[in-house]
Order: C-alpha cells, then sequence, then structure tokens
C-alpha cells in the first residue's frame, strides 16, 4: 500500500495570470461566445424556417452549428468566470464532464465534415444522380453515424483517462480539462493509455480526413474539367474557405494530439487549444454558410418580414 492523497478537485492554470490581462481577456471571449451562440443557433433557426434550405447540404450545416453551439459551450464559460471571478477550481466530476463532451463534440464534427464534403462530391461529380444518393435517409444515417462515433470516442477516452490514479499535483496546465495535461498528474505509468488514445485518435481524425481528402480530390479533377471560367472560378472559391476550415481544425488537432507527451508545449498548446474549442465555433457559420447567396437571401427575407410587421403595427 502506498500513501496517496487522491485528487477530488483540480485547478485550472487558465490562459494568464497577468491580473492587467484579466479583464481585456473576459471581455474578448464573451464577445466570441455572444458571436458563436447567435451565429450558430441562428443558422440553425433560419435553415428551419426556410423550406428552401432543407436540403442535404444545409442539413449538415444546421447540424455542425449546433455541434459548435455545444462544442463553445463546454469551454467558453467556464474560461470567462475563471478571468472574471478568478474561480479556475474544477471538481473532479465536472473535468470528467468537460472532457467528455469536448471530445465527443470535436468527433462528431470530424465527421460532419467528412459528410460535407461527401455531399459536395455527389452534387459536383455525379449532379444527375445527387437526388438518389443524397436521400433523406441517407443524410440522417450519416449525421447519426457521426453523432454516435463522436459520444462513443469519447466515452473510451473518459473510460481510459479517469481509471488513472491522479495523485499529488492537482494543477492542470490548461485553460480546461484536456487528456495531455491530464495524463501528465498521473501517478502511474500512461503509455498503454497513450496507444489506445492513439489508435483510437488516428481513426476519428485520419478517416473523415481521408474521406475529406478524396472527395475534394474528385471534385477538384471534375472542375477542371469544366469549361466555364466563371463556374471554375465560383467553385475553387467554395471548395477553398471548406479546405481551409478543415486545415486550422484538423492541424490544430494533430499538432495537439498526435506528439509525445514529453514533447507538448503547454503555452504552444493552450494557443492551439483556443483556435478549435473557442475560435472555430465562432468562424464556422461565417466560413460555410454567411457568404452563400442562399442563406444571405433567407436572412434578409426574416428581417423584412420582421420589418413589415413593425410597419403595419405603428400604422
Amino acid at each position: 500500500m502506498e500513501n496517496r492523497s487522491e485528487v477530488n478537485e483540480f485547478i485550472l492554470v487558465g490562459l494568464t495570470n497577468a491580473p492587467e490581462l484579466q479583464v481585456p481577456l473576459f471581455i474578448m471571449f464573451t464577445l466570441i461566445y455572444f458571436i458563436t451562440l447567435v451565429g450558430n443557433l441562428g443558422l440553425v433557426a433560419l435553415i428551419s424556417w426556410d423550406s428552401h434550405l432543407h436540403t442535404p447540404m444545409y442539413f449538415f450545416l444546421s447540424n455542425l452549428s449546433l455541434v459548435d453551439f455545444g462544442y463553445s459551450s463546454a469551454v467558453t464559460p467556464k474560461v470567462m468566470v475563471g478571468l472574471l471571478k478568478g474561480d479556475k477550481i474544477i471538481s473532479y466530476n465536472g473535468c470528467a464532464t468537460q472532457l467528455f463532451f469536448v471530445g465527443a463534440f470535436a468527433t462528431t464534427e470530424s465527421f460532419l465534415l467528412a459528410s460535407m464534403a461527401y455531399d459536395r462530391h455527389a452534387a459536383v461529380c455525379k449532379p444527375l444522380h445527387y437526388t438518389t444518393i443524397m436521400t433523406s435517409t441517407v443524410c440522417a444515417y450519416l449525421a447519426s453515424g457521426a453523432y454516435i462515433c463522436g459520444f462513443l470516442t469519447s466515452s473510451i477516452i473518459i473510460g481510459n483517462t479517469f481509471s488513472l490514479p491522479f495523485c499529488g499535483s492537482n494543477i492542470i496546465h490548461h485553460f480546461f480539462c484536456d487528456i495531455p495535461p491530464l495524463l501528465i498528474l498521473s501517478c502511474s505509468d500512461v503509455h498503454f493509455i497513450e496507444s489506445i488514445f492513439f489508435i483510437v485518435g488516428s481513426f476519428t481524425a485520419f478517416f473523415p480526413f481521408l474521406v475529406i481528402f478524396t472527395s475534394y480530390l474528385l471534385i477538384f479533377i471534375t472542375i477542371l474539367k469544366i469549361h466555364s471560367s466563371e463556374g471554375r472560378q465560383k467553385a475553387f472559391s467554395t471548395c477553398g474557405s471548406h479546405l481551409t476550415a478543415v486545415s486550422i481544425f484538423y492541424g490544430t488537432i494533430i499538432f495537439m494530439y498526435f506528439q509525445p507527451s514529453s514533447s507538448h508545449s503547454m503555452d504552444s498548446d493552450k494557443m492551439a487549444s483556443v483556435f478549435y474549442t473557442v475560435v472555430i465555433p465562432m468562424l464556422n457559420p461565417l466560413v460555410y454558410s454567411l457568404r452563400n447567396k442562399e442563406v444571405k437571401n433567407s436572412f434578409w427575407k426574416v428581417v423584412g418580414g420582421q420589418r413589415l410587421q413593425l410597419d403595419h403595427s405603428f400604422s
């Protein structure tokens, strides 16, 4: 028997210890979170309201927005409380819950991005068969599969991470509960757990990435056969925006999780984590939707309808 002091709560170091940066960071995160909520929930409401947007692409966009909303909500409010009140303590169960939802939503988003790439491949490469390929049943299966993979993967991560003994230090050098800083706090050998995470992470990250890469490779080949330069430019622009967001998402995750724990720099990990937990959920509505003419038209229909109702009410 070893004399161990079991951990029942953790202390999150946060983004910075500089007092003069607490309020500016709180304001920044509050603004980002507000934009994230309005952008993602507004997009879901807009797609539900306008029947013209009831297509496979916008079905996946609405699910992506829901995931981004949950993703951001799992991390950002706790960061805001820590910056405003200095409360950096998170309970053992609270840490496990936060890590569970972060892992679940991140994995779900990865598979939703792959589903969107497949949808665009069907639309560009097989336009005549698009309606028979991307049926409502197929879309429901793809979205359900993304959620199942996300929550199943996260359950495996939680089960293995919190089966480890945590003793001694309870200071997490991060602004939320994440795998690398938690493994550092364990007082047991974590090499086997790291191997499990690498195998699971390889599937949940690289399989969707392979689907995305293959889909867009076929899309680019098809686009190059288009004779209209305007059509090619429009298609390349759309793909470029999507691939930019995908690159940021996968780049930060690979940087975070697919390197040995001994080579982790907590400061660089924090900066990378800010991108995929806070910034990307805010940018996705802009990258995927607000540049789309159909979404813009639907938005102005809603705004115009509200103005007409106000005019009638005051007339």
